[in-house]
């Protein structure tokens, strides 16, 4: 497989950390996979680090540092069992559980536990060392990220969290009092960066594609994506039509919006693009204010029927509206010479869904129920084989560290030797639906 080349976080990372005139810093992170090679590789570089309720995690790049580690995580649910997983394998790691505490991957993690997070991240970094800055520059960007300083004391970088509306915010008051803390940010670092990536994939863009010529959206028809993250389909989209139509983009995560008004700019299409914050299942809009409207792997975490019918109420009679979501009851597929032993545990895609989200077939009989017409319904593979980018990192770390310490290492001798023959892919299935209002009788 064609193969882009696309600077790893950890080169970027070090390199800010030379632009701030930094050796050794405490680094917070949801997702690990980011820091995973310094980590490995430049260990000396890190004080404290604190992995916040990742749900997904490979311990193995962090063997070398486990008594620097602190797993911070729910009592319950994803993030409990990651970092159950995790500590088993990372003698000497620290761990705090946040009681009766489920998170999700979009939670709101700090925002919903701010004191307690901050109270134990101040009594861990405490006891690691890490250099206080130099009178930094309060902000900036370098290497593509971009970095807002506050506080005084030594040196911690918070990493942006994949999808958490208030990100690390609510800590900051607390944090800033015992630290220089840096809150990063830009198109290659979080959730930013994955739904960058994803969305630069051949296939995706395909079914993207695919989703739009079925919606046929006529020249001059307001256009409305419902949960647009970093606005990664709305400035295709909008690059794809040219400015004949207006595009609004909502989402309800005023981080991710900025980053998106942010890379639209950068893109040239901000003109063609109004960007809102709101919520799928309460849209901000008149009855029939748009004639297409649509979401891509948002109502897994929703409440879909719900979200449905706001799409449907805000799509004038005869409009079209498309639906993407990830599909838990399909298997996701790796091109890797595998045991069965072994494929048998990495078939199930993450159970990444809400209670009353939808990621399953059930999406088409939901369309039917809200009174919609025309579907065309096309479950979708969506390929990636780019082993270095952060979306693919992101789905390794949810099933290397299901397996046996054998079995990992036979997944890593398969994986380089299908990377060694230029066929290292894997293909995870999608639910995609178009649906036409009909007309009042």
């Amino acid at each position: 497989m064609a193969q882009q080349h696309e600077e790893p976080p950890a080169d970027r990372l070090l390199a800010l950390l030379d632009h701030l005139g930094l050796g050794t810093v405490h680094m917070a992170a949801q997702i690990p996979g980011e820091i995973a090679k310094l980590a490995q590789h430049h260990p000396g570089r890190l004080g404290g680090i604190v992995l916040c309720a990742a749900p997904r995690l490979d311990p193995a790049p962090f063997a070398g540092v486990a008594d620097r580690i602190l797993l911070i995580a729910g009592e319950h649910g994803m993030t409990a069992e990651a970092a159950q997983r995790a500590a088993a394998r990372l003698a000497g790691a620290e761990k705090r559980i946040l009681a009766g505490y489920e998170p999700a991957g979009w939670s709101d993690v700090v925002a919903d536990h701010a004191a307690e997070i901050a109270a134990a991240m101040i009594a861990f970094l405490g006891r690691h060392r890490a250099d206080r800055p130099r009178a930094p520059a309060r902000e900036g960007a370098h290497a593509g990220i971009t970095y807002h300083i506050e506080g005084a004391g030594p040196a911690l970088l918070l990493l942006p969290f994949f999808l958490a509306r208030s990100q690390w915010l609510p800590a900051l008051p607390h944090l800033a009092r015992h630290f220089t803390v840096a809150t990063l940010g830009g198109g290659h670092l979080g959730g930013v960066a994955m739904l960058e990536d994803r969305a630069r994939a051949p296939s995706y863009r395909a079914m993207f594609r695919t989703l739009i010529d079925a919606m046929k959206p006529a020249p001059g028809e307001p256009i409305l994506e419902v949960g647009c993250g970093a606005g990664s389909l709305v400035r295709q989209l909008a690059g794809r039509l040219g400015g004949a139509n207006p595009i609004t983009g909502l989402d309800t995560n005023p981080f991710l919006l900025r980053e998106a008004a942010a890379l639209a700019r950068d893109d040239a299409v901000d003109g063609q693009i109004r960007f809102a914050e709101g919520n799928a299942e309460a849209l901000p809009f008149e009855d029939g204010a748009f004639g297409c409207a649509y979401s891509v792997t948002v109502f897994e975490e929703c409440d879909a029927d719900r979200a449905i019918a706001e799409m449907v109420r805000v799509t004038r009679p005869g409009g079209r509206i498309g639906i993407a979501v990830r599909a838990i009851d399909m298997p996701q597929w790796w091109n890797l010479d595998l045991p069965e032993s072994i494929r048998r545990k990495i078939e199930a895609p993450p159970r990444s869904v809400s209670p009353g989200g939808v990621a399953d077939a059930s999406l088409y009989r939901r369309l039917r129920r809200a009174g919609l017409d025309e579907l065309v319904c096309f479950p979708y593979l969506v390929t990636l084989d780019r082993p270095e980018g952060p979306i693919w990192r992101w789905r390794e770390d949810a099933v290397v560290p299901l397996l046996t310490p054998a079995q990992a290492a036979i997944w890593r001798q398969r994986r380089e030797e299908a990377l060694g023959d230029g066929l290292l892919f894997m293909a995870h299935p999608l639910h995609c639906a178009v649906a036409t209002k009909a007309p009042p009788t």
